[in-house]
């Protein structure tokens, strides 16, 4: 099971090479206890990473064939930070977990979810990304958003979805409008019928990249991993502590030497925090 969402931005995800960053948060998980965290004294020659080629803009092949991607980047300087040799492998989605699991590899970063079923095959990184939900509107009522104030506005949400289950619980009051798709929400935000949308920040970032000209996120970001899952982690067998204890230590001194930010504003233009 994949991170969140699925697996068809490609289109979306190429035209952002030519979209300029703005400014915007930027996101810090590492634990700041793991700032002094040492890396593993047990040897590591490399590491072998697996990855999938359909998954942009996080792995995926460009129109030269090479794969590329926000993962394909993080892979490789962590390689760099711990000195070792580095790999990076692309299976079918549906093998990438398997080859693992059959050694083909030392690490999966292609957004395998923090399931159960995976939890007991696999031990999983500290997270590099999270994903949390927010609000959409009209480019004119993003200033002096207010949550409290929607009562007797329509808010679009994804039938179904853990965004709409966020809204029923922190937000019963809110009149919720339910939705097949979140491109179908967002253009109802677009179109005036809808007051605001409610949903995956990542995914709406890409819809915006889009609509810069129309609408923009509005209020703060939302994190319930309890529902929006735990975000972007990278995959190790289970018990394979020297490789997992590398990639923390590499993703503390990433986040402290810029290097995690630099990436995250080349491949994500509309910030999603």
């Amino acid at each position: 099971m994949r991170v969140g969402w699925g697996r068809a931005l490609g289109a979306i995800a190429l035209a952002l090479f030519a979209t300029p960053a703005f400014a915007q948060p930027l996101p810090y998980h590492a634990d700041p206890d793991a700032r002094e965290m040492l890396p593993s004294l047990t040897p590591i020659p490399a590491i072998r990473f697996l990855t999938t080629a359909d998954f942009p803009p996080f792995n995926f092949r460009d129109t030269g064939g090479e794969l590329v991607g926000f993962n394909i980047d993080l892979a490789k300087r962590i390689c760099a930070e711990v000195n070792v040799a580095c790999t990076i492998q692309a299976w079918p989605w549906d093998q990438a977990a398997n080859a693992l699991s059959d050694s083909q590899g030392d690490a999966l970063i292609a957004g395998l979810a923090m399931t159960e079923e995976n939890g007991a095959l696999f031990d999983f990184s500290s997270t590099y990304l999270a994903l949390p939900g927010r609000f959409v509107t009209q480019a004119g009522d993003v200033e002096g958003f207010d949550p409290a104030a929607l009562a007797d506005q329509r808010i679009g949400v994804r039938t179904g979805s853990a965004h709409e289950a966020f809204l029923e619980r922190y937000l019963p009051e809110l009149e919720r409008v339910g939705f097949d798709s979140e491109i179908s929400g967002m253009e109802a935000v677009k179109s005036g019928s809808i007051h605001a949308w409610f949903g995956d920040a990542l995914r709406a970032s890409f819809w915006l990249n889009e609509n810069l000209g129309c609408c923009g996120f509005a209020g703060g970001a939302y994190f319930r991993p309890s529902l929006f899952g735990e975000g972007m982690t990278i995959a190790v067998p289970a018990g394979h502590d020297p490789v997992r204890h590398a990639i923390d230590w590499a993703l503390v001194r990433l986040k402290e030497n810029g290097a995690l930010d630099e990436l995250y504003l080349r491949w994500f233009p509309v910030g999603f925090y």
